[in-house]
């Protein structure tokens, strides 16, 4: 509604126009129309009375009432012009109905209420007057009649804010109200679309959690099962070569391959276990919200398990290696210190475990030299027991662990080389090996082409930097750096 009063495009109440003309519904056309019908009457009424007591023609009374009375079906479009009729026709002493409804009208739109104090100023001013010279007249007539002089001031300004004050404050109130209501149906909806969005992003949100929680669990069950899987055939092929040889040999890397096997069934069937737990109690309608920390869990600490448990047959270079690996410390004969105990099932393999898994690779025939801090081996045991945070420790280990796997894969026969470098401020690891030997037997190993990714996944998530490739000699080199704010107790 514009300043002059006149609503644009809507009702009175804001509603889209869908009467006829600019009502926004037929009832409220209906009404008006009557009401303008009533007003009509009335002023024609009036007029004539008006008319009569002036010594003028009672047609024109009529036809002033009949011409200002219907006026009210305008006050939904143009309630100033209604008001500014209704005090137009105050000194004929008509047009009540017309001013009350007109007035309500006015205050209750959107008009500035500078416009709407003024008019009503105006009509009662009009009504004052027009009532006070009435007054005036009618008592001058009767002689026998003399009030006090204040009299008939004080009834002409009572009948003026009588006939005006109530319609305003009506119509102000009526006005407030619609206008807090909109408000709030306002910000019912502006919630309603905020709650949508926040739904829309919940879900999203619990779809990437899902996609992380997915990706997590296939990278810890291909780390832990393909390693061993891994490991296994590597033995089953030496076991192959050397059946007829050394039956010694071949009795202890068939032992070997069975130990592998059941741990891994082991393994497998505890994943598939938290698998059903977690399907079995979407269908009843449970909280499966911390399924996949479970299966996680169950991932790394039968990873750690694995490592403590395997037993390596004879050393293929190097005497002491296998018998090394068995006691859980390094070729040196200085025993590696581990987490305490429970920490292993708790939160996966450590930093102080490499020694095992390279023992792990050195009884499957591959030659590995591990360093730590540009240390040999055997002098690295108080370097290897400095801790880390458990997902650092943890990422390092699957990283070493993966490039041992890809080299039994892809490069059997190759000699390997891991560091490990204690920086500040940062973990830096490094496999290294070398060329396929043309006299090594290909173990035939399938390969999905995951390892690389998780192991980049895994450095990344921590904030670190991995870059893998072949290197001039036609070996392989896969690095990592991950960064941490500590060394753990």
């Amino acid at each position: 509604m514009t300043a002059t009063g006149a609503s644009e495009g809507a009702g009175a109440r804001g509603a889209p126009v869908s009467g006829p003309w600019w009502w926004a519904r037929r009832r409220s056309a209906v009404l008006d129309v009557l009401l303008a019908a009533a007003s009509a009457a009335e002023c024609a009424f009036e007029g004539a009375r008006f008319a009569s007591g002036a010594q003028l023609p009672e047609l024109a009374g009529v036809l002033l009432g009949l011409l200002a009375g219907p006026v009210l079906l305008l006050r939904r479009r143009w309630p100033v012009v209604v008001v500014l009729v209704s005090i137009a026709v105050i000194p004929a002493e008509m047009g009540g109905l017309l001013s009350t409804v007109g007035l309500y009208t006015l205050a209750a739109s959107d008009v500035p209420r500078r416009i709407t104090g003024l008019l009503a100023g105006m009509t009662v001013t009009g009504t004052l007057v027009t009532t006070f010279l009435s007054l005036r007249q009618d008592v001058a007539a009767q002689n026998d009649f003399q009030p006090p002089f204040w009299l008939i001031p004080a009834m002409s300004l009572a009948l003026g804010l009588v006939l005006t004050a109530p319609p305003v404050l009506w119509g102000l109130y009526v006005g407030a109200r619609r206008r807090l209501v909109e408000s709030l149906r306002e910000r019912a909806d502006g919630l309603e679309r905020e709650l949508s969005l926040l739904a829309d992003r919940a879900e999203e949100r619990a779809e990437w959690a899902r996609n992380e929680e997915r990706t997590r669990i296939a990278r810890e069950m291909h780390d832990v099962v393909a390693h061993r899987v891994s490991l296994m055939v590597v033995h089953a092929a030496a076991l192959q070569a050397v059946a007829l040889k050394d039956p010694e040999k071949a009795s202890k890397n068939a032992g070997l391959v069975g130990d592998m096997g059941r741990q891994a069934l082991t393994e497998l069937r505890e994943m598939l276990g938290v698998l059903r737990t977690v399907d079995g109690a979407a269908v009843r309608g449970g909280a499966v919200s911390g399924a996949p920390e479970r299966l996680a869990a169950v991932a790394s600490r039968a990873g750690a398990q694995a490592t403590v448990q395997v037993r390596p047959s004879e050393p293929s270079a190097g005497g002491g290696a296998a018998e090394a690996a068995e006691d859980g410390r390094p070729e040196g004969g200085v025993r590696v210190p581990g987490p305490a105990a429970g920490e292993a099932d708790a939160e996966g393999p450590y930093l102080a475990e490499l020694g095992v898994l390279v023992g792990q690779s050195r009884a499957a025939g591959m030659v590995v030299e591990l360093t730590v801090d540009g240390v040999a081996e055997g002098e690295s045991a108080a370097a290897a027991g400095q801790r880390y945070a458990p997902r650092v420790e943890r990422t390092v280990y699957r990283v070493v662990q993966e490039a041992l796997t890809n080299v039994h894969k892809h490069a059997p026969g190759a000699r390997a080389r891991v560091r490990l470098a204690h920086r500040e401020g940062e973990l830096a690891v490094q496999v290294e090996n070398g060329p396929c030997e043309g006299g090594a037997a290909d173990a035939g190993l399938p390969s999905g082409g995951n390892g690389l990714v998780g192991m980049r996944e895994r450095v990344t998530s921590l904030g670190g930097v991995f870059v893998s490739g072949p290197t001039e000699s036609g070996g392989f080199r896969v690095s990592a750096v991950v960064p941490f704010s500590g060394a753990g107790g």
